[in-house]
């Protein structure tokens, strides 16, 4: 007896709609897909019962002549694209013509549609045409899909509550939103309003129209090129994340997809800037070559593959990281639509680094630029630049305060600094570069059994950043030579501290160990809140904090730069 067999149309269009239609959601994606693909200007969406009990999508696109409509429920028929070349570089939607069919292959279907002249009238149901007439109506396609699955009973026990599948197509509608910011988009549930947009002309304010202009203005703008790689859109503040709902769009030339890779590459920009285990919300625009990507690997269309992925990501993480390493990432106090720069309105004379140091060698570095190769020790003079400053006043020996044409500006100084050592020490154990200071009498540091482990287990990283030290007998340590961030620097103190912090901790890699030294050494030696500093300390932190590459944010997460804006000041004075 044979043991293979042609399936039925009807069994292998049911199995094509499960991949393509799985619930409620995916049938008002694939149908807006359609409206967008015939060039539709304005979508009305009409949900019943989450869907279950009907679905409408009626658009104003180019619509179909009465035999494209019914071809349209056939298997394979589109008019997206004609050759297997054409797939490559493919940017229209629906082109596998798989979606109509298998729609109908499950659901009561129905297509009214007009391209200009007569409309036409197609009902189907189970994969089969009942019937085709006249309608009339203008430009456009209007499809109504209704009792999804009612004739799959095993399908149909799988769908939610009204009120989860509602939910789930409430986001689709939202990617959809978010993505085709030039499309007005309507759409109502049981019978009440749910989602009403009009056309906006950037993501900032699709998104303010979705969840509020003060949501929106909250985020950071993104805009890059690496090579070919075009990534813009908006990311959360870090001191923002955790605090709201994480929300995640990413877009491939135009198609929202998903891809852990993407979004994990932007979050490693985040690193060093938010606690560990909280995420950021993202919406990001990637702008590829057609024919870098392929489409082609995901029935729903909804994951593309990448030719060379490991620059794609590097790209994101780079662009995202660049955004956050402006002044407008930093945390605000009312109006948050600054445009803060490290050269503010009020300005004092340009500070000279070298002078500050007060020491015709390598100047100490917290008077030193501390990113790229500015921040290594002993730097030649012609890396240094005259930095203009503003004028700082110290408050309660902790933060630093000045004045800017859209508010006031905190800096706290020891998260400033902090931050000013971490890109140093980081660079510096990059590089392998020791910079240090020889004691002139060795220092004896008595340990206890956990603190010699943690030293034991780091000795190499320290070594890295300086310290020379050398074991005098059971958990005692001589210390020969010291690294020297600063003046203030007390050695002993920050390793008892560092080694404190470090004492049972455990790390998953030699990279998570490395910069987790590099953040509590510096955390430890940098200078404290309630130290006294100087005008020119000031000033030349100030300067060494511009140069940092994520100067609004300290390792930990917290913020380094707080904007208190004259608007938010005029409220509470009641002169807003």
């Amino acid at each position: 007896m044979p043991r293979i067999a042609i399936l039925p149309g009807t069994v292998a269009d049911q199995i094509a709609a499960g991949e393509v239609v799985e619930r409620p959601a995916s049938v008002v994606k694939e149908l807006i897909e359609n409206s967008l693909d015939a060039g539709a200007t304005s979508i009305d969406v009409t949900i019943e019962d989450g869907g279950r009990a009907s679905i409408r999508v009626s658009d104003d696109g180019s619509g179909m002549e009465r035999s494209d409509a019914v071809l349209a429920l056939e298997r394979h028929a589109t008019s997206k694209i004609r050759t297997a070349e054409e797939l490559v570089g493919v940017t229209s939607f629906g082109f596998r013509g798989e979606a109509l069919p298998a729609i109908c292959s499950v659901a009561e279907l129905t297509i009214e549609t007009s391209a200009g002249e007569e409309g036409t009238m197609v009902r189907a149901e189970a994969g089969r045409v009942l019937e085709v007439g006249e309608v009339a109506r203008r430009r456009g396609t209007t499809v109504t899909v209704a009792r999804l699955f009612h004739a799959v009973p095993a399908r149909r026990k799988f769908l939610r509550s009204a009120r989860s599948e509602w939910r789930a197509i409430s986001e689709t509608l939202t990617t959809v939103a978010l993505v085709r910011r030039d499309i007005r988009l309507h759409a109502t549930h049981d019978g009440r309003a749910a989602l009403s947009l009009a056309p906006s002309n950037s993501l900032r304010a699709r998104a303010g129209a979705l969840w509020g202009n003060r949501y929106a203005e909250s985020l950071v703008d993104v805009e890059d090129v690496a090579g070919a790689v075009h990534v813009s859109g908006l990311v959360e503040r870090p001191a923002d994340v955790g605090t709201a709902t994480r929300r995640v769009l990413i877009c491939v030339n135009g198609r929202p997809v998903r891809d852990a890779g993407m979004v994990r590459a932007a979050e490693l920009a985040y690193k060093s800037t938010i606690p560990s285990g909280v995420r950021p919300s993202l919406f990001l625009d990637l702008v590829v070559p057609a024919g870098e990507v392929d489409v082609n690997v995901h029935p729903a269309k909804s994951e593309v593959r990448f030719r060379d992925r490991w620059n794609t990501e590097r790209a994101v993480e780079r662009a995202v990281r660049r955004a956050l390493g402006t002044f407008d990432s930093a945390a605000a106090m009312g109006a948050s639509g600054w445009s803060f720069t490290p050269s503010p309105v009020v300005q004092s004379q340009p500070v000279d680094v070298e002078v500050l140091s007060g020491t015709s060698g390598p100047a100490d570095p917290l008077f030193l630029e501390a990113s790229g190769a500015a921040a290594v020790a002993g730097s030649g003079a012609e890396e240094r630049e005259a930095v203009s400053v503003p004028e700082l006043v110290q408050l309660r020996r902790t933060y630093l305060m000045f004045e800017h044409e859209d508010g006031v500006v905190l800096i706290d100084q020891h998260s400033a600094h902090e931050r000013v050592l971490y890109e140093r020490f980081m660079h510096d154990l990059d590089a392998g570069i020791s910079p240090s200071q020889r004691l002139l009498f060795p220092m004896t540091l008595h340990l206890g059994p956990a603190e010699s482990d943690a030293f034991e287990e780091h000795r190499d990283l320290f070594e890295r950043l300086g310290f020379e030290i050398e074991g005098f007998g059971g958990h005692t340590l001589l210390i020969r030579s010291v690294p020297m961030p600063h003046p203030r620097f007390d050695a002993e103190r920050c390793l008892r501290d560092t080694l404190d912090a470090l004492t049972g901790d455990r790390h998953v890699s030699s990279a998570a160990r490395h910069e987790r030294l590099a953040a509590t050494v510096a955390c430890k030696a940098a200078v404290k809140a309630g130290d006294k500093l100087s005008i020119g300390e000031m000033r030349a932190l100030f300067t060494s904090l511009a140069a940092t590459t994520l100067p609004a944010h300290d390792v930990h997460g917290r913020s380094t730069i707080v904007r208190l804006s004259w608007q938010e000041l005029e409220r509470r004075f009641g002169r807003a």
